[in-house]
């Protein structure tokens, strides 16, 4: 089973990250984003945080409130909760804007799942850890960003520019601006870990 998670970053097309919920996904808000979630017409299961920007909150909704001053984000607490009740599929919604410092490390808890995406207005980014298949169509672009250490034996279908077990390093902008060649492509890595990043096709 999947969930979603939802934060209180930059969402503007509620109607295309509406379409990203699934009747039987698992939601979670992480504070704020429940104020998405209303706009959404989205009845999240539980609500985690400290609850200190949120306009409104659901008097019939679970809440774990956590104290304002802490360790961890809003949304890596809502990350480790779905991951401790044993989903391994995470779908991050409004998880990125104008603060880069939550972008960066919201985009990062990546790492910590199992499957997963944290999808925005204009992208859809995925961890690169041994394979990767996307679905899509011909013409969006694609780009393979090394984390943590260089990007180690990859090799690439239905892209452009292929990759043929090659190495991505790491700073390296190698990897940005690949084009998908038909409505699917697969990436892999012998070794290493990173983000493939679909922009979205408007």
């Amino acid at each position: 089973m999947r969930v979603v998670i939802i934060g209180g970053g930059s969402i503007t097309d509620y109607k295309y990250i509406r379409s990203k919920i699934s009747a039987d996904d698992y939601v979670i808000c992480a504070a704020s984003g429940y104020d998405h979630a209303r706009v959404l017409g989205v009845s999240p299961d539980i609500l985690i945080g400290d609850f200190d920007s949120i306009k409104a909150l659901p008097g019939d909704t679970k809440k774990i409130k956590y104290p304002v001053r802490k360790d961890f984000t809003d949304g890596e607490i809502a990350v480790k909760y779905a991951l401790e009740h044993g989903f391994d599929d995470v779908l991050l919604l409004g998880m990125t804007g104008d603060r880069a410092d939550h972008t960066i490390t919201d985009i990062l808890l990546l790492t910590q799942c199992k499957s997963g995406a944290v999808i925005d207005d204009n992208n859809e980014i995925y961890l690169l850890r041994g394979r990767l298949c996307l679905n899509g169509s011909a013409g969006e672009t694609i780009s393979i960003v090394p984390i943590f250490g260089n990007l180690e034996g990859i090799t690439s279908e239905n892209l452009e520019y292929p990759l043929n077990d090659e190495t991505l390093y790491f700073g390296e902008s190698r990897g940005v601006s690949n084009v998908m060649l038909s409505n699917s492509c697969t990436i892999t890595a012998k070794k290493g870990m990173g983000l493939v990043i679909k922009v979205r096709k408007v």
